[in-house]
């Protein structure tokens, strides 16, 4: 089983990676297989909408949404991490999810997902709400933990300082490792995941 934990913040080995890096240890110590995928801080196109991904699988912008896209099939739960900027995720993490996980429910489906979110004061939860939106629409199962999946600091070593927010990872990954193995006893057990209807699209407005 392996696990994939996304840094969407600019800054590689910041407050977000330290939050990540204490879930992966929790995750590591559980027997699951990680790794760490950061985002760069090169500038990341939002979608344009063009729908050409629907007919190839792959985005034609050429950056590392498709390097990620490529490790999706055979990893079994990711944690996207972002820092909060004006009470929402990096403008660069937006663009990589939407882009991400434009028409591949499929892709993603049934794979267990968390967000965290690492700040300086305020507006983690909103930012919360924000990242596991996109989980919510894919028919991931969103892993929570002892509180708010957050972190609080202006740097690494403030973030190290607040012991519950670093609990709060470390029960994070400790609760992804039991879901993971939960799902993967019941398929050892001979229970399949649900199959998905064929999505019914009802638009609001018609003529």
């Amino acid at each position: 089983m392996k696990v994939i934990l996304v840094n969407g913040s600019p800054n590689e080995k910041g407050c977000t990676y330290t939050a990540l890096k204490e879930v992966e240890e929790s995750l590591k110590q559980n027997g699951i297989q990680t790794e760490i995928f950061w985002i760069g801080n090169k500038p990341i196109s939002g979608c344009i909408g063009c729908g050409s991904c629907l007919k190839t699988g792959k985005c034609f912008i050429q950056d590392n949404v498709n390097e990620f896209l490529a490790k999706v099939p055979e990893t079994d739960g990711f944690v996207f991490g972002t820092p909060v900027h004006f009470a929402a995720s990096s403008g660069m993490l937006s663009s990589f999810m939407d882009r991400a996980f434009y028409g591949r429910r499929n892709l993603f489906s049934h794979k267990v997902a968390s967000a965290i979110a690492s700040c300086r004061r305020g507006g983690a939860t909103a930012t919360l709400d924000e990242v596991n939106k996109y989980f919510g629409i894919s028919n991931m199962p969103i892993v929570s933990s002892q509180y708010w999946n957050m972190v609080h600091g202006s740097k690494p070593e403030d973030v190290l300082k607040d012991e519950e927010g670093m609990q709060t990872m470390r029960t994070l990954g400790n609760n992804m490792a039991w879901l993971l193995k939960s799902i993967e006893a019941g398929k050892k057990a001979g229970l399949a995941l649900p199959k998905n209807e064929p999505i019914i699209a009802t638009n609001f407005i018609r003529s």
